[in-house]
């Protein structure tokens, strides 16, 4: 138990109806609250296990648990030692019913792979494999991003990773985008991704020549793709599924750029379908 609990409430140890009657109590005082609710020595001890354990886990295990923790308390958590972090992480485990249901759900999620993932090489350790559904806030965590629900947009640039992130919608509704964020996305080939840039964005702006000259100024860029914004089983926003890395090839316009993208993997039979101009449209 989190705290010793007692049941003194305001009686003091005694039940009133007509008359005082004492109530056996009992307290934990091992408990790592005490009584009056201040933290005690097992508190603190807790705490240094935990940032040790952290600190010990490789950086790719690191990034794994910000995408567990993001996905089931929707925000990331930015101080591990923190009171509100370890109360979350204390009563999950303290859970054997809530445990045993996210452990049912892994393994029955687990048993529905139908394909060997690969690993994409990003420049540093990273979860985030390729064919592989991830929601937008756990690709956001995995790339180290602390506040992906902050992200608004369709694309994201992360300088300290070199990183830009496309997050596609292939099928857009006029009651989810307005007509400047219907943008015109479909993959040409197994290999080639016709991506529209936001209106804004000009061919000579900062973006766009970083879009451009992405690989001789060392950055790269993610595609990540859904077919509709809305899961149509749960009704909550659709996953989206990643595609890997991908190289400019060309571009015609500009406020918006129509950019020809070169993928480093095919994609699948399964999501070329998907993923098609005559598909999509």
């Amino acid at each position: 138990m989190f705290h010793g609990g007692t049941n003194f409430g305001f009686m003091n140890g005694a039940n009133f109806q007509e008359r005082y009657e004492p109530t056996t109590t009992s307290y934990d005082y091992d408990a790592v609250l005490s009584e009056s609710g201040d933290l005690t020595d097992k508190f603190f001890a807790f705490r240094r296990v935990i940032e040790e354990r952290f600190g010990a886990l490789p950086p790719v295990e690191r990034r794994m648990l910000q995408m567990f923790y993001v996905t089931v308390w929707g925000e990331t958590a930015e101080d591990w030692a923190s009171d509100k972090v370890l109360d979350r992480l204390y009563a999950l485990s303290d859970s054997p019913v809530m445990l045993g249901e996210l452990i049912e759900l892994l393994r029955y999620r687990y048993e529905q792979i139908d394909f060997i993932d690969e690993p994409v090489e990003l420049g540093f350790d990273c979860p985030l494999d390729l064919h592989c559904t991830y929601t937008r806030d756990q690709i956001l965590s995995a790339l180290d991003f602390a506040k992906p629900s902050t992200v608004r947009e369709g694309v994201k640039w992360l300088p300290e990773k070199e990183l830009d992130v496309f997050f596609v919608t292939l099928n857009k509704s006029d009651k989810d985008y307005s007509p400047t964020t219907m943008y015109n996305d479909y993959s040409i080939s197994e290999s080639l991704f016709h991506w529209q840039s936001q209106s804004t964005t000009a061919a000579d702006s900062p973006t766009g020549q970083r879009y451009i000259h992405h690989r001789e100024r060392g950055s790269r860029v993610l595609l990540f793709v859904r077919e509709y914004k809305t899961d149509r089983l749960t009704g909550g926003a659709e996953a989206y599924t990643f595609l890997g890395s991908a190289n400019y090839v060309r571009h015609e316009g500009s406020r918006p750029m129509n950019i020809i993208w070169q993928l480093d993997r095919p994609i699948p039979a399964k999501f070329l379908k998907k993923t098609n101009k005559l598909a999509a449209g």
